[in-house]
């Protein structure tokens, strides 16, 4: 099983229960990109996945110490899964991560819902947005 986690959110902060959970059960591997669009949705951001597009959603690579215990844990912080809310607000992807040193397969939570209300985080960088 893949065992890196590509996180651009809420999880990048340790302040909360479930950044803090990764954060204890990952370690940080690489920062990277991808192509497509943040989005504000209030509390956390929602990634969409636009591989023709030209803005990038920034985060970084975790590498997580035992996949499915801590994906399992992830995934209902994100509402993903059978057991969850259908349609699941985030769905988890393998997507190809963009790094300075190459490409790297990850696990990605991508947002799941229509996004023609919300607002567009440009900078793709939801840590900076926060901070402004």
């Amino acid at each position: 099983m893949i065992n890196k986690l590509f996180i651009y959110g809420s999880l990048l902060q340790t302040d909360n229960e479930f950044g803090g959970y990764l954060k204890q059960n990952s370690k940080l591997y690489k920062q990277g990109k991808f192509k497509g669009k943040l989005y504000d949705i209030g509390e956390y951001p929602g990634a969409i996945f636009y591989p023709n597009g030209d803005y990038y959603v920034n985060g970084s690579i975790v590498q997580i110490d035992n996949p499915i215990e801590t994906l399992k844990h992830i995934d209902n912080y994100e509402g993903f899964g059978d057991d969850q809310l259908q349609p699941n607000l985030f769905i988890r992807e393998l997507l190809k991560i963009e790094t300075k040193s190459g490409t790297e397969e990850c696990w990605v939570y991508l947002y799941n819902y229509p996004t023609t209300q919300l607002r567009q985080i440009a900078s793709g960088d939801y840590l900076s947005y926060i901070k402004a």
